[in-house]
């Protein structure tokens, strides 16, 4: 394991390297507003005082917010606000009451209005939603993993808005959100037609290894793959369409052939235990890991699903980055709710194209599949049931865990990050929003429970 100091000469370093001009677009240093907190001083009492604890943590780790030297059982408002990679702001915030000892502990105290309710000691990071007047359709996703999300903590007089920031700020700290702890190796990967991302934890190895595979929004996705190799797994992560270093277009038998040459890529590395290898997938990425488990001879150690199908409709993954110009086209792309694009309908197991369901008798190892149960862009409920029902007649039920959320959309990603339940989905010829689903409390519950269990899973299946 890394130490406390040597953790903080890592970040030191990263900072220098490579946050200078980042951070400078929205990094402030503590400080006080001198004649606003001299109001809430009484004699000689201090200025009030703001923290957060540890300042610098990987996004899955807890920050103890705590606020002090202020009048008893007054009114406070905290609020969080953060630049993403393309520069918009993103907020969130909570009203509070001072103790009776003057303090405010995020752990401790109810939020009693704004962005989330009750005690959340995490509330200010998973309730952050884009600020008013920026773009419509935003979802969080961090390209570069090698910095931080930057987020600014505020103290602020009285239940206001954030817009109300620059008026009533008693204090302010400000705090990084990392995706990759100290010493995880990040190694871009394009051997034998197949691109992709391996991260590997601190040292020499060897270690248990994940493929990731995301869904059919294609590119390469790097956060959850970098987060894994924190948490001591190596874990690959795989483009499989609309990369521009891609060199194959994916059919069915082409995908195959390729998830095969990934797996084995990893498997084949000096650093990986060739025996211990998973599968991680979310939406399409699920199908592809059911296949690589029960069709290739790959025999991974154990499988993740969240929220995706055990099969596929053909004509619609053929249509799927293609202009849709006909009637039969636009019939796979169905308008729900405020006109959202969502492929429910399409994704249901009656609409399977023949030979394309899974073969789960052919299942030899553990599965968790991940469900939200408001997920509004996949029928996750009817493949999850349809899954369990194959492998209790194959008699395999002892392989199959179902962890399901109320509440919970399609997006079940990393803990303490941002729910989007719509986001932009393209922007030619036309902008197309996805409705994804869920509400932002009970899939921040989801994500964070999860990925707990998520990790045992993985300890209990690729250490042991």
């Amino acid at each position: 394991m890394i130490g406390n100091r040597a953790r903080a000469e890592v970040y030191r370093h990263l900072i220098g390297k490579q946050l200078t001009s980042y951070v400078g677009l929205h990094r402030k240093p503590c400080w006080l507003h001198s004649a606003l907190a001299a109001r809430w001083r009484t004699g000689s009492t201090p200025a009030p005082v703001l923290t957060a604890t540890p300042i610098r943590a990987l996004v899955d780790e807890q920050i103890s917010i705590k606020a002090g030297f202020l009048p008893q059982h007054s009114p406070v408002t905290l609020c969080a606000q953060m630049r993403s990679e393309d520069g918009d702001l993103w907020e969130a915030f909570g009203h509070y009451y001072t103790s009776a000892d003057g303090t405010v502990n995020l752990a401790r105290d109810h939020s009693v209005g704004g962005s989330y309710l009750g005690c959340e000691p995490m509330g200010l990071f998973w309730g952050l939603q884009p600020a008013p007047g920026e773009r419509d359709g935003l979802r969080l996703r961090m390209k570069n993993v090698e910095i931080p999300l930057i987020v600014d903590i505020s103290l602020m007089e009285g239940h206001v808005s954030p817009r109300e920031r620059k008026s009533t700020e008693l204090a302010v700290v400000t705090t990084e959100r990392w995706f990759m702890a100290p010493g995880v190796q990040r190694i871009d990967v394009r051997q034998n037609e197949v691109v992709g991302t391996l991260f590997l934890p601190p040292g020499p190895g060897r270690f248990p290894a994940l493929v990731d595979l995301w869904g059919m929004g294609g590119g390469l996705v790097e956060y959850r793959s970098s987060m894994i190799a924190s948490r001591g797994f190596a874990s690959f992560s795989i483009a499989y369409m609309e990369h521009k270093d891609l060199t194959v277009k994916l059919n069915i038998s082409s995908a195959d052939a390729y998830m095969k040459k990934a797996f084995n890529i990893l498997r084949d590395h000096p650093q990986v235990c060739d025996d211990r290898i998973g599968i991680i997938g979310l939406s399409y990425g699920v199908y592809l890991a059911l296949r690589m488990a029960t069709l290739l001879d790959l025999n991974p150690s154990c499988l993740v699903c969240i929220n995706g199908p055990a099969g596929i409709n053909l004509e619609f993954t053929q249509t799927f980055h293609k202009p849709k110009t006909s009637e039969s086209d636009q019939r796979f792309w169905t308008q729900a709710e405020a006109r959202y694009l969502s492929f429910t309908e399409m994704s249901l197991p009656t609409n399977y194209s023949p030979g394309t369901q899974v073969k789960m008798e052919n299942l030899a190892c553990p599965l968790m599949y991940i469900l939200g149960e408001d997920d509004q862009n996949s029928p996750s409920t009817e493949n999850s049931n349809l899954i369990e029902d194959l492998l209790k007649k194959a008699g395999k039920s002892h392989l199959y865990t179902c962890l399901s959320y109320p509440g919970a959309g399609h997006l079940i990603e990393t803990p303490c990050t941002p729910h989007a339940r719509m986001s932009m989905w393209k922007v030619k010829p036309e902008k197309v929003f996805a409705l994804w689903g869920g509400d932002i409390a009970p899939h921040a519950a989801a994500q964070q429970d999860s990925w707990k269990k998520i990790l045992t899973f993985l300890d209990k299946h690729l250490r042991a």
